[in-house]
């Protein structure tokens, strides 16, 4: 059954608790179901052996370990507000960062490649920060984004669905998150003045027993979700419930993933102006504005 009792604690970076175990199981449902469709896309890339990459948001890490083996040469900086579920000494060219990307900065053409995924979307600054991503990327890199767009819920088979899917959408919407912002992603990185910009879908899975990918993120949004009002607990037992049918599936969610190559020379883009730091980091090229910040 989910979780009916407490509260929760968003911050300006997360919608989502933070508590340990649950966290982890989160993240580790969405690498489950989602790293084969983004390791398809970054080795669709000309990835070389020695590229410098920069994954925000690395979660659990199996997206900037699998980036440290494919990139055996360069080097692999891990970002997360929340780093206690990354390992540094897991592969030797890993740099792990604790780090709120709403107020970092790197240092201009640092990175090969720039990868984030279920990320972007939940930031009130979102546009900003794809504008300074490009800036970090090296002549030639790429930047590869993946952010989940989410169908309406009155479209749902299910009316459980409907009203759960409903009230998690609102949540999100009060946090500042937008889950349709992922349509917008290729226009986006063309006018930030990227090139080769392409993009492709993934489609969701909620129910299907095994392939379920939702219980996870319901289960820990749940005390959010009653102490808004958002949803009853007769809703969240009932999809509990319905979880375990395996006539009950659907598709609350298309991930987007829209990737661009910055250009030899990058066009100048109106953007927010932002402090350039000027002391070094580690690796050489990162040049770190700020540690930290509310998990």
């Amino acid at each position: 059954m989910l979780p009916q009792s407490g509260t929760a604690a968003p911050d300006s970076t997360a919608i989502l608790g933070d508590d340990a175990s649950p966290e982890r199981h989160r993240l580790e449902s969405i690498q489950r179901s989602v790293d084969t469709f983004t390791t398809g896309v970054i080795d669709s890339l000309p990835v070389g052996p020695s590229w410098n990459c920069l994954e925000l948001g690395a979660g659990a890490g199996s997206i900037a370990y699998w980036l440290a083996e494919r990139c055996p040469d360069g080097w692999v900086t891990a970002v997360d507000i929340d780093t206690r579920h990354l390992d540094a000494g897991r592969v030797p060219n890993l740099y792990v960062q604790r780090a709120d990307i709403t107020h970092e900065n790197f240092a201009p053409g640092a990175f090969d490649l720039i990868h984030a995924r279920y990320l972007l979307c939940h930031l009130s600054v979102r546009d900003e920060l794809m504008a300074r991503a490009v800036r970090w990327l090296a002549p030639g890199g790429w930047l590869v984004v993946e952010e989940p767009y989410h169908l309406p819920a009155a479209t749902s088979p299910f009316p459980v669905v409907q009203r759960v899917l409903d009230g998690y959408q609102r949540y999100c919407r009060e946090q500042g998150a937008d889950m349709t912002w992922a349509r917008g992603l290729p226009a986006l990185m063309a006018r930030a003045g990227l090139s080769d910009v392409a993009y492709t879908g993934n489609l969701g899975c909620m129910g299907g027993l095994d392939k379920d990918r939702w219980f996870p993120l319901i289960a820990q949004a749940a005390p959010a979700l009653l102490a808004g009002g958002l949803v009853s607990e007769a809703d969240l037992v009932q999809f509990s419930e319905a979880l375990k049918n395996p006539t009950f599936i659907d598709i609350p969610q298309i991930t987007i993933s829209a990737w661009g190559r910055r250009p030899k020379e990058l066009a100048e883009v109106p953007t927010p102006s932002e402090p350039t730091p000027d002391r070094p980091g580690a690796p050489s090229r990162l040049t770190p504005d700020s540690a930290g910040g509310a998990a």
